[in-house]
């Protein structure tokens, strides 16, 4: 099983995957948890890029959108194969980020075609303003003007592609409670059973 945890910088998305993976693994699953970008020489590259202080031009966002694509690819046998002996991934973040980032989403669609699609999609949705309270990275998508637009591209994501939405505006506890009552049926959990 392929799950993904998506939302706007400041979410919380890396803590509720943490979060995520130490309960599977308590309860007997074999969890590999990864994020995007990845660790790969491409991945390391992104990375670098969103670090720079200066904005991105229509040019560099196109290769950024590339790159992403690529990394994604790198990404998609690794995925593949955990499937296949059983483990259940753990994605901070998927394609999906790039067409609420990125633009313009025909071209965005086109260029991730080949990249595996999660099972169970969660999107945590929080106010703009409260997750740059949370946000301690230096990337230039934190300006709240930004993030509202992200945001609303998320929720439009949400409802054409049937995500699970989160109310992430509340404390970690319950988000996390959330997410495993939206997991736990796919995975033959009884409701009953969820800590």
């Amino acid at each position: 099983m392929y799950i993904c945890i998506e939302g706007i910088d400041g979410a919380g998305k890396s803590t509720q995957c943490k979060l995520l993976k130490t309960w599977l693994d308590k309860n007997g699953y074999k969890t590999n948890l990864i994020s995007e970008p990845t660790n790969s020489p491409i991945g390391k590259l992104i990375r670098r890029i969103l670090s720079e202080p200066t904005p991105l031009n229509d040019d560099q966002q196109k290769i950024l959108g590339l790159l992403f694509a690529a990394d994604r690819l790198l990404l998609r046998d690794k995925i593949q194969k955990a499937e296949d002996e059983g483990t259940i991934i753990i994605s901070d973040r998927c394609f999906y980020s790039s067409l609420a980032y990125q633009e313009p989403e025909d071209w965005i669609r086109e260029i991730n075609k080949f990249a595996k699609k999660p099972e169970i999609l969660i999107l945590l949705d929080i106010k703009p303003s409260k997750a740059k309270e949370r946000f301690k990275g230096l990337e230039k998508f934190e300006k709240e003007s930004f993030l509202r637009r992200v945001r609303r591209k998320y929720l439009k994501l949400a409802e054409k592609e049937d995500f699970f939405i989160v109310d992430a505006n509340r404390g970690i506890n319950i988000i996390q409670l959330d997410i495993r009552r939206i997991i736990a049926p796919s995975l033959g959990i009884c409701q009953g059973n969820i800590p």
